[in-house]
């Protein structure tokens, strides 16, 4: 087996699922960095395990283990700039719903259940607390804005040419998922440790990215700021508020902003043009 095909065919399907990679990891009876390791292709997976976990999404085995991908079955996105409609599970699409309206504190398991149209108890036996729902979302958030940042990141030729493919993919990511977005960046004070500590890590790691672009565009003339560690986090911040303001109603579309916001980026670290 293709192990990182593998992988993501799993995290794939755990996520059409509704299950959360803790709740995986202990209904396969394996940690959660095992479980994590394999779906990002780092580690290998026994024929019983996939099977396991197959019965666990309600999959068929070869979903998971055919040599190339099934046509129109976890088909993945065409590229980092295409955002096709998320889909996601009644609980956790009414726990979002739940969350961006009323605060993570401010919301209940009636409520969130009343917007998954599902009974309390119904809710209660897969999702035993609010904090679960939540770190499902959160988790999938990182899980999608890593995996794109990464790939826009790729693309580049140079620094100041990955730095600007960051930023629009933080931008494009930030419009099109902004509830998403919007949680990640409201709601990680109402994490509960290990989880915290963990998704912070992740959420580092992209202005890591932004940082070494920055940093290397300065050390080879290329950019102007005299504050390359203070520019770079000042453009991730930028991008991450977008939810805060911006509308799908509104007059701008999530690429116009990107666009905008590349021209901003450019100017905070005084690229010459």
């Amino acid at each position: 087996m293709n192990r990182e095909l593998v992988g993501t065919r799993l995290r794939e399907a755990r996520r059409m699922s509704g299950l959360t990679l803790r709740a995986t990891a202990d209904a396969l009876a394996v940690s959660a960095g095992t479980w994590s390791a394999i779906e990002n292709g780092r580690t290998r997976i026994t024929a019983d395990r996939v099977e396991a976990a197959a019965r666990l999404f309600g999959v068929e085995v070869e979903i998971l283990t055919a040599p190339h991908e099934p046509p129109g079955v976890l088909a993945p996105e065409l590229t980092w700039r295409d955002f096709p409609p998320l889909e996601l599970a009644p609980p956790l699409a009414g726990a979002l719903s739940a969350f961006v309206e009323l605060g993570y504190h401010g919301s209940t398991i009636r409520d969130i259940a009343q917007r998954a149209n599902l009974s309390v108890p119904g809710l209660y036996h897969h999702w035993p607390t609010k904090q679960h729902l939540l770190v499902a979302l959160l988790d999938l958030t990182m899980d999608e804005l890593v995996r794109r940042t990464e790939s826009a990141r790729a693309e580049g030729d140079g620094p100041v040419e990955r730095f600007k493919l960051l930023i629009e993919c933080l931008a494009l990511f930030h419009t099109h998922r902004r509830e998403l977005g919007f949680i990640g960046a409201s709601e990680m004070r109402s994490l509960d440790e290990p989880d915290r500590s963990r998704i912070a890590a992740l959420r580092i790691g992209i202005q890591r990215m932004v940082d070494a672009e920055v940093r290397e565009a300065k050390r080879r003339g290329s950019i102007g700021t005299p504050l390359p560690h203070e520019a770079a986090r000042a453009v991730v911040t930028m991008c991450t508020a977008l939810p805060s303001w911006w509308s799908p109603t509104g007059p701008s579309t999530p690429s116009d902003v990107a666009a905008q916001y590349v021209d901003f980026g450019l100017d905070l670290v005084r690229f010459p043009r």
